[in-house]
């Protein structure tokens, strides 16, 4: 046997679908519910894009990837009506979690007002910052 490193797409990949193939064995029916990436974008009434959120479904749960919003816009709800679209999205398609990540820096706070719960942080990620996990039940 022997170990190598490397960057080739093809074999992480290959990985990662065995993982899958692996957790797909291991799961009742009833929660295989299918990967879809989904985004909603915020644009101008020129089309310009000034914010959006991408998130990803899989076993009754979405996971959001990145939420961004323009500086101009910050701190007028449009970062929540975002988010409102979403979890409503989530709903339609019957997922009963929200996750996410974001770091100290970011929005943790945002993230609090709007419902999210922490339920685990990582100090000194990166080196001085945390990074929080959050989550919200839309099962309860």
């Amino acid at each position: 046997m022997k170990i190598t490193m490397g960057q080739d797409r093809q074999d992480s990949e290959l990985i990662r679908q065995k993982v899958i193939e692996h957790n797909m064995k291991m799961l009742p029916d009833r929660v295989k519910t299918p990967v879809e990436q989904l985004n909603f974008v915020l644009r101008d009434e020129e089309g310009t894009i000034l914010g959006g959120l991408t998130a990803t479904t899989f076993w009754q749960h979405l996971h959001v990837d990145f939420l961004w919003v323009d500086d101009s816009l910050r701190g007028k709800g449009q970062g929540s009506a975002l988010l409102e679209q979403m979890e409503q999205a989530a709903k339609d398609k019957g997922c009963r979690l929200i996750t996410l990540d974001t770091f100290s820096f970011q929005a943790p706070d945002f993230y609090k007002r709007n419902g999210y719960e922490v339920f685990g942080v990582l100090e000194d990620h990166p080196k001085g910052f945390s990074q929080y996990f959050l989550q919200k039940r839309l099962d309860t």
